[in-house]
């Protein structure tokens, strides 16, 4: 697999890149996030995801980690390709695509071309629960690295609450003030319980 490709910017549209590396040119599709970033450069490393199919090794470039992340969380939905991924990409920041996931906000999602309400509905359920499992730059991760926050979840768990109940009130406070100790969320949620 290809991670990367550092070379010289040859040729830039806002969905793909031609970058030249050892001579040889190599096709990248990207999205309209990625384009914003590259416009200007002419010598620049681009992180790369390889799609492999019977017809076609496609290769996928993204200016930073976070959003090959969410492009790679988004294709293993299953219904959601790596074009449809793109375009989710171009039409959203992968801040708002974090943001709607976790919210359960099917009409941003729907709101991009060739998302319809089931697949909107599919990419929310398989990716809620795996948005904290990977670091990233939107606030959603921050908020699920936050280790006083869990700490204050598994005191109100073992307290006899719901954990489903408890991590959203739980989130909405940090939300709103970061920096709390563990007793300052532990009361605060349990004013909102």
């Amino acid at each position: 697999m290809i991670e990367y490709i550092k070379g010289h910017i040859t040729q830039v549209t806002p969905t793909f890149v031609i970058i030249e590396t050892g001579g040889i040119g190599y096709f990248v599709n990207i999205s309209i996030n990625t384009f914003s970033l590259l416009e200007g450069k002419t010598d620049f490393k681009i992180l790369i995801h390889e799609v492999i199919r019977e017809d076609a090794h496609l290769l996928f470039g993204f200016a930073e980690a976070g959003e090959r992340e969410i492009f790679r969380l988004l294709i293993s939905v299953s219904g959601v390709g790596a074009n449809t991924a793109r375009m989710m990409l171009s039409s959203l920041s992968p801040g708002e695509i974090e943001k709607a996931i976790a919210s359960s906000d099917i009409h941003v999602l729907q709101g991009v071309k060739g998302i319809g309400l089931k697949t909107a509905q599919r990419i929310i359920i398989d990716l809620k629960d795996k948005l904290g499992k990977y670091a990233g730059s939107g606030e959603i991760f921050t908020l699920t690295d936050n280790t006083n926050r869990e700490e204050a979840l598994s005191a109100l768990v073992m307290l006899g609450f719901a954990k489903s109940a408890v991590a959203k009130v739980l989130d909405k406070i940090v939300r709103e003030e970061k920096s709390l100790t563990v007793e300052d969320m532990i009361k605060r949620a349990l004013k909102n319980l």
